[in-house]
């Protein structure tokens, strides 16, 4: 039991901070760097980069599998002093998934549906799309993973003692 509860908190940590990279690198180099550039390159590249995420890799590994894998974790570490920890890291991340399912990809979707950016409004789109509202939002989810990320890297500590 004692590697099975090891090995589930390790797969935890390590795709929560995958998943917390993730969304750190939108806030510190993405949108930073997509926010400078002309509305067709921002729509025609904001796109490209929406559909290259959707990838077992992110979704499956990085997205969903913090979740899963942490789930996982509290239940192999039920009556284990590191619980706690881990059920916080699991209610911190799951804030993260409501807001990326709630608000971010929403508006994604509504960005990478509006068509080729040489055919439309590609002001209005971006308009829409609401920046600030995205990178607000995407704010709180590098908060909430990465302080995820920092509760499961202790109940690893937690579970070596």
């Amino acid at each position: 039991m004692e590697t099975l509860r090891v090995t589930t908190l390790m797969a935890a940590t390590l795709a929560m901070g995958l998943a917390a990279g993730a969304f750190a690198l939108y806030a510190h180099t993405i949108m930073p760097g997509l926010g400078r550039t002309d509305d067709r390159t921002f729509v025609a590249a904001f796109q490209a980069t929406d559909r290259a995420i959707m990838n077992v890799w992110f979704i499956g590994l990085c997205f969903f599998g913090a979740l899963i894998f942490t789930a996982l974790a509290a239940f192999t570490h039920i009556g284990q002093r590191a619980l706690p920890w881990i059920v916080a890291a699991l209610i911190l991340y799951a804030v993260a998934v409501v807001i990326t399912i709630a608000v971010n990809v929403p508006l994604n979707d509504m960005i990478k549906n509006a068509g080729d950016p040489a055919r439309i409004d590609v002001a209005a789109v971006r308009e829409r799309f609401d920046e600030a509202r995205w990178i607000g939002w995407n704010l709180v989810r590098v908060v909430t993973s990465t302080a995820a990320f920092g509760l499961l890297a202790w109940s690893l500590t937690l579970t070596s003692r």
